[in-house]
């Protein structure tokens, strides 16, 4: 198990967009580790001193809604995870993933060669802030979304460019992830968010000044007792109003052990879940 710490068509136009890659699959390099997911099933690199996945990605991974043979992108990919996840839970859909950082995408894209999903999983380097060169409008049936959760002047920075850019809005903000999200979204796509619960009402209310209409909300606590720390949202783009809020998730029981819920999502057992979605 993993240590945790935190028919689409796409314009290539772009030569620095392509990238080809030619390290050996299963060799991490010097300063990256090598990590697997679902009893070892999904595997994948990541950096040893810069941004590592989180569970934060299993979890917007499960709750967001994916139905068959459908295209679903994710906006900031970082290693390409998410994209990696909802492959395997989804055997029928495809995936894009777009990160705007060059060593994230590189290795995002090691990665779905490690696990075989070349046919099925594409990342794409890019910019939020110019969708409108990575990719056409309307083009995908759900979006996901994990972006930065603070402000540029908000909390400690980490001198860690990697760690910048993941955690802080430093190269594009909430309002320009859900913006590129309302701009690939097909009419009544579907966008799912995960988001700081301190901010759950900026995520709302900038999901709805992009016309993608809050459907599902869930709170996300790390212990029963304890305030919210995130916030999982998923929106209907031209939707009506009218929300669900389901019951609280709670991530760790005592003695700091998942609970039987994350603990089935990190054993990869809500394959069934998801089906009826499907």
């Amino acid at each position: 198990m993993a240590t945790f710490s935190r028919g689409h068509r796409l314009r290539r136009s772009a030569a620095e967009n392509s990238l080809v890659i030619n390290t050996a699959l299963d060799c991490p390099k010097d300063d990256e580790s090598l990590d697997t997911l679902f009893g070892g099933n999904l595997k994948f690199v990541q950096s040893r001193r810069g941004y590592r996945v989180s569970v934060d990605s299993v979890l917007l991974a499960c709750f967001a809604t994916i139905r068959k043979e459908e295209n679903i992108v994710e906006l900031g990919c970082g290693n390409g995870l998410i994209p990696l996840i909802l492959a395997y839970l989804h055997p029928s859909i495809f995936v894009v993933g777009i990160e705007f950082q060059g060593a994230m995408a590189e290795r995002a894209c090691r990665n779905v060669q490690l696990n075989g999903f070349d046919k099925r999983v594409r990342i794409q380097r890019g910019d939020v802030r110019s969708i409108e060169k990575v990719a056409r409008p309307e083009s995908f049936d759900a979006v996901v979304c994990n972006p930065p959760y603070r402000r540029p002047s908000a909390g400690r920075i980490s001198p860690n460019k990697e760690k910048q850019i993941a955690r802080h809005e430093c190269e594009g903000n909430l309002t320009d992830f859900i913006a590129a999200g309302a701009y690939l979204l097909r009419a009544k796509g579907r966008m799912a968010v995960i988001y700081s619960a301190v901010r759950a009402i900026d995520l709302i209310d900038t999901m709805r000044r992009s016309r993608i209409e809050p459907k599902r909300v869930r709170m996300v606590h790390s212990f029963a007792e304890t305030e919210a720390s995130l916030v999982l949202v998923e929106g209907v783009k031209g939707g009506k109003s009218g929300v669900q809020v389901h019951a609280p998730l709670v991530i760790y029981q005592r003695g700091k052990k998942y609970t039987r819920e994350v603990e089935a999502m990190l054993a990869g057992a809500l394959e069934g879940a998801r089906k009826r979605a499907d």
